[in-house]
């Protein structure tokens, strides 16, 4: 087995329980040609000792510059990322500790949601499974690899899935950009069965889920518990749902009483499914649905004067990379000083953001920006992140992506 030296105290955030050695902390790769006592005194240039490509997924240890063990992970010499740390143990089974890991991940979904069958399975590092996502309906699990090491042991993967949890359908639905970052190929596969479509519910909704023409995995889990606490507020309201997706923002209003629901999204697709879940769930509420560019139907309203007592924006990211996180602070301070231009005084603006690289502050300030452009005085009311099916590891703040505000807007004056 490959062992992986590191630069001098680049130990320290692995051992604080992050889960990324980057390219530029390692010293040298030994292919068993070092003597463990030679490895403190290595004068070598970065990578020096790697192998062929053949060694891209295959379980490395890592060690310290001073010869000491600091874990165990998949390696990857075509990624900024070269070790994905996946034990602090020697000598892993990796059959044993996948199954063992997603057992457990399943395991803690059943303790929190006791009712539910579709739900964010596995959340690749915050699960311990790094570069792995499953997103279970009902029996189809969906899967996006984006580790050499999973591509690599994926038939455990998927044993695991159709022996332990009964699985019927198993596929993969990638996402290209991040395919890419690892230096995996983009298509797709079929594991088991078929990919067609779920009818799935999250306790109180059912949502008709596509896997063909859905986006990310067919569904956005990640939202469940902001859509429950959104219904909420909306009792007798008038409801704008930007973004809609599938509806459950718009769904959950109307759930909860509200008087009147616009659906708005650019994908005649979703705008499609959403009349379906409505229908689904047998709703008669007055409904509104645009096939149309947020921005311009935001900014029509403006211009027609049309107002609501509750805007949901929940945006796709706006960026995937540090580069353009200037373009996508402006793009956010736009989108939410349009949302609250047409928003009623005493009325809400849920705002939400899955940019990774925006952090929560910088949301949070954006939102204000967008109030004083659009004269408005807010109240920040509530705050949230991902539903309970995507933990957090307080130790790698990357796994933490989505940012939900609700704002009160109380007019141009602090006033009620």
């Amino acid at each position: 087995m490959a062992k992986v030296i590191l630069r001098k105290n680049e130990e320290r955030r692995i051992k604080q329980g992050h889960l990324w050695v980057f390219s530029n902390e390692v010293q040298a790769i030994d292919n068993g040609e070092l003597d463990r006592h030679q490895v403190g005194g290595l004068r070598i240039d970065p990578l020096r000792l790697v192998g062929d490509e053949a060694r891209n997924g295959e379980v490395v240890e890592v060690f310290d510059s001073r010869g000491n063990f600091v874990a165990s992970g998949f390696y990857n010499g075509n990624s900024l990322i070269a070790v994905r740390v996946i034990s602090n143990e020697q000598n892993i089974n990796i059959a044993e500790l996948l199954e063992r890991r997603i057992l457990s991940a399943y395991n803690y979904r059943k303790a929190v949601y006791l009712n539910r069958e579709s739900f964010r399975l596995v959340f690749s590092e915050s699960d311990f499974l790094p570069g792995l996502i499953i997103d279970k309906y009902n029996h189809t699990f969906v899967l996006q690899v984006y580790s050499a090491g999973i591509e690599k042991n994926i038939e455990h993967v998927i044993s695991t899935l159709e022996n332990k949890l009964n699985a019927k359908n198993i596929f993969t639905k990638h996402d290209e950009y991040f395919r890419t970052l690892e230096g995996l190929p983009a298509e797709d596969k079929i594991y088991l069965g078929e990919a067609g479509e779920e009818i799935i519910s999250d306790e109180t909704l059912k949502y008709k889920v596509n896997f063909e023409k859905g986006q990310k995995t067919g569904f956005f889990f990640d939202q469940c518990d902001n859509r429950e606490y959104f219904g909420k507020f909306c009792k007798d309201k008038t409801v704008l749902d930007c973004f809609c997706n599938s509806g459950g923002f718009g769904l959950h209003a109307i759930a909860n009483g509200a008087s009147k629901v616009t659906f708005v999204d650019s994908s005649s697709n979703e705008i499609e499914n959403v009349k379906y879940n409505t229908a689904l769930n047998g709703f008669t509420t007055d409904v509104e649905y645009y096939c149309s560019d947020v921005f311009d139907y935001l900014e029509k309203c403006i211009t027609e004067k049309k107002k609501f007592d509750v805007v949901n924006i929940d945006p796709p990211a706006f960026t995937k990379n540090k580069k353009n996180l200037p373009k996508a602070v402006k793009a956010y301070e736009k989108l939410n000083r349009l949302a609250l231009e047409i928003v009623n005084n005493g009325g809400f603006v849920f705002s939400s953001s899955c940019s990774h690289h925006l952090k929560k502050e910088d949301f949070i300030e954006a939102i204000q920006t967008g109030a004083v452009k659009a004269a408005k005085s807010i109240q920040l009311v509530y705050t949230n992140g991902a539903s309970l099916d995507h933990p957090l590891l307080p130790a790698m703040k990357e796994t933490e992506y989505l940012k939900f505000a609700a704002v009160r807007v109380t007019g141009k004056e602090m006033t009620n």
